[in-house]
């Protein structure tokens, strides 16, 4: 892939992630029923890529990896979860913002339980995201749905930490495209029993967004962003990765009328620049390695 097309995949990938929340807003259906629906629709498409491609499911699968992947996978459907219910009752941008907190809780994680030092620099960017997570409070007053929202999306980007926490640490050796076709069948295994009953009361209409949101904003947009992996840097597919709130913040406004504050927006730019760079440091780091 030339790096033309690779950075127009990674703005698509970016895009896509941005839409998440949107499909999540519009899809009349509990977060659980959400969550199994997208996991169900990814999976089939990711599994029928690879018998596409000729890769076995088992394909150099152990039981240690199983048990690693279903761990991961657990901590994926917490994710995927309490972002819902903090898009259903706080909106999309409070919901993404809120999200965007997690790579402060991976510097907290590899600091707590790896024993990983961590930098001044690093300390300094975990206090930038905690100062953005302050400004974007609506209300430091819990009776407030939309403080209860960001505190279900806070919530959220700490299983999301804990899950790239432990994909990082134990399934590396594993294809990315096996690992994300099995995370998101134990994802579907695990959430089909709570949100059978929702899933039953979708209509036409919810189901094509569901589709679309396993298809397109999971399976597609792993796919891209692996893609474009093999003509990009780590540094410029962060840049473009970190501008996923920006993405889903536009498309909230344009599509629901869901536009920030003043001082949401100052939280918001604390959070995603502390987040571009933590990437850039990550990659000149690994540069002069």
């Amino acid at each position: 892939m030339h790096r033309q097309r690779a950075l127009f995949a990674i703005h698509i990938a970016a895009v896509l992630f941005g839409l998440t929340g949107i499909f999540g807003k519009l899809i009349e259906g509990d977060a659980l029923a959400i969550t199994a629906g997208r996991a169900g629709f990814a999976s089939a498409v990711l599994y029928a890529a690879m018998r596409w491609g000729g890769v076995p499911l088992r394909h150099n699968m152990g039981r240690r990896h199983l048990a690693v992947l279903a761990l991961a996978s657990i901590m994926l459907a917490i994710h995927w979860a309490t972002f819902f219910v903090s898009v259903k009752i706080a909106g999309v941008a409070v919901a993404t913002l809120g999200f965007a907190s997690f790579p402060a809780f991976i510097t907290l994680i590899e600091r707590i339980v790896f024993k990983e030092r961590a930098s001044r620099t690093e300390w300094l960017i975990l206090a930038l995201v905690t100062t953005g997570l302050v400004l974007v409070t609506p209300s430091f007053d819990f009776r407030n749905h939309a403080t209860i929202g960001l505190a279900w999306a806070i919530l959220s980007g700490l299983t999301f930490a804990l899950f790239t926490v432990i994909n990082r640490r134990a399934a590396s050796s594993i294809p990315a495209q096996q690992v994300a076709c099995w995370e998101n069948l134990f994802v579907f295994i695990l959430t089909l029993p709570f949100g059978w009953a929702s899933l039953g009361t979708l209509g036409a209409l919810d189901w094509l967004w569901l589709a679309i949101l396993g298809i397109a904003c999971t399976a597609l947009s792993h796919y891209l962003m692996v893609s474009s992996l093999m003509a990009l840097n780590a540094r410029s597919a962060g840049i473009v990765i970190a501008l996923e709130p920006v993405y889903a913040i536009v498309f909230a406004a344009l599509l629901f009328g869901q536009y920030p504050s003043l001082r949401m927006v100052l939280g918001g730019v604390l959070m995603v620049g502390a987040i571009i760079w933590a990437g850039l440091r990550q990659a000149s780091a690994r540069k002069t390695a």
